[in-house]
C-alpha cells in the first residue's frame, strides 16, 4: 500500500467515525464545582481580604481556617483565636450540596460584631466583593 493510499484510509476512516457521533448539544461545560462551593470561594475570598489582609482591627484577634475543598459537600470557613489556631470555631460560614445559600452561625454572631458579619457575608454573596457597605 502506497503512503498516499494509507493517509487517505486513515483520513476517511476518521471522517465515518466523527459522522457516526451525535451533534454536540449547546450546554455549556460544567465547571465541575457545587453551587455551594461557587458561592463560598466568593465569600471566603472577600472575608479574607476585607477581615484578614486589610488587618481589620475588628478581627486581629482572630485568624481565618479555609475549608473549601471538603468532600462532605459542605464548603465553609471558620474564624478561630488567632493564638489558638485548634481551638473552637467561633464563627462558622458554610454553603451545603446545590444551594448557593451561605450558613452563617456561631459565637461571634452574638456579640456586637455580629451584625457587621451578616451584613458582610451577605453583600458578598450578593455579589459585591466591597469591604464595607456604601450608602
Amino acid at each position: 500500500m502506497t503512503r498516499s493510499k494509507a493517509i487517505a484510509l486513515v483520513a476517511a476512516a476518521a471522517f465515518a467515525l466523527t459522522s457516526c457521533q451525535s451533534t454536540p448539544k449547546s450546554t455549556p461545560v460544567p465547571s465541575g464545582k457545587s453551587a455551594a462551593l461557587l458561592a463560598m470561594e466568593q465569600v471566603a475570598i472577600s472575608a479574607h481580604k476585607c477581615w484578614i489582609a486589610s488587618k481589620d482591627p475588628a478581627f486581629k484577634q482572630y485568624q481565618m481556617a479555609n475549608e473549601l475543598n471538603s468532600f462532605s459537600g459542605t464548603p465553609r470557613f471558620l474564624l478561630v483565636p488567632a493564638k489558638h489556631y485548634g481551638g473552637k470555631p467561633l464563627l462558622v460560614v458554610q454553603a451545603q450540596g446545590n444551594s448557593s445559600r451561605v450558613d452563617v452561625f456561631g459565637p461571634l454572631m452574638n456579640n456586637p460584631l455580629g451584625a457587621r458579619i451578616g451584613s458582610d457575608i451577605a453583600r458578598w454573596q450578593a455579589g459585591n466583593p466591597a469591604c464595607a457597605a456604601t450608602a
